[in-house]
């Protein structure tokens, strides 16, 4: 029996047990991929990340669903580089800090805002958009127990990638959100034959007045059913509304997982004009939950 050491962290909050839970696994350079998979069944958390050695960067992490790794995510950067700061395995070098992370995607940069030697904020930059397929609203919209009325009219349907390819769903507003609901069989026969990795619903207007977008994001078992804030989507969301003009301004404040009891917020940066952006940066703190080693 091998001991690993691991740490649950919560991301895109500050407060204990809200925004996005989530197990960094250290020293994971042994585990097959198979067993990162049965580990982050174990762990039932949206995503589990595994930190290993790495030959091109800071460090190497791998990231897994309880049903599938993904290539790209938001809320297991900001645990995972928050973990090893905490821990003294990446140091900071003063009031900002710039790490590499390797993901399956290929290498990302990370900066580490802090004060005092304590983690502020951590950004991850993440890919420049890929503008792919588009959808009708009577094909998506019903999957998700809303009427044609409910989508954005005038703006498209689209997948959207920084790094793992997200469905954008804009809708009329929070209303047309709140009443989400999904049609499971519905919605896995819309993904076996789009696109997508997964569907974030937004619309613009937060939930608190510090807000400026929310959303909500959705999956399928034996993955979580709703996702409490999901980085890589924001990232996509916030290349979208740049793109088509539903935000004045490419800096602003994402919020999600309120009506989870698990509220989350992100500052987001969009760099570069609407018909050339470069990266999205999405940025949030982090708190430590929990620390223990698992047994495998």
């Amino acid at each position: 029996m091998t001991a690993l050491p691991f740490m649950q962290v919560d991301a895109f909050t500050t407060t204990p047990l809200t925004g996005n839970a989530c197990a960094v696994v250290l020293d994971a350079d042994t585990l097959s991929g198979d067993r990162m998979l049965a580990i982050a069944r174990e762990m039932n958390l949206s995503e589990t990340a595994f930190v290993l050695q790495s030959d091109v960067a800071d460090v190497r992490a791998r990231y897994f669903t309880p049903a599938e790794e993904i290539p790209l995510a938001g809320h297991p950067t900001i645990a995972t580089i928050f973990a090893l700061v905490s821990i003294g395995r990446l140091r900071l070098t003063g009031p900002n800090t710039r790490v590499t992370l390797e993901l399956e995607v290929g290498p990302i940069t990370v900066d580490v805002e802090s004060v005092n030697g304590g983690v502020e904020i951590i950004w991850m930059s993440q890919k420049a958009p890929e503008f792919l397929a588009e959808y009708e609203p009577a094909e998506v919209l019903p999957v998700f127990g809303l009427a044609e009325e409910d989508g954005l009219p005038g703006f498209p349907i689209q997948t959207v990638s920084t790094g793992t390819p997200q469905l954008m769903i804009p809708l009329v507003g929070r209303e047309a959100l709140e009443r989400v609901r999904l049609d499971v069989g519905a919605y896995q026969a819309l993904r076996s034959r789009g696109d997508f990795f997964s569907p974030h619903c937004f619309c613009t207007g937060g939930f608190t007045d510090e807000g400026d977008t929310c959303a909500r994001h959705f999956g399928v078992p034996p993955d979580i059913m709703e996702d409490p804030f999901t980085g890589s989507a924001t990232g996509g969301m916030a290349a979208y509304l740049w793109r088509y003009g539903l935000i004045r301004k490419p800096i602003f404040v994402a919020e999600q997982g309120h009506w989870m009891k698990r509220p989350g917020r992100a500052s987001v940066e969009v760099v570069g004009p609407p018909d050339n952006i470069r990266t999205v940066k999405v940025g949030g703190a982090a708190v430590l939950v929990m620390r223990g080693e698992l047994l495998v």
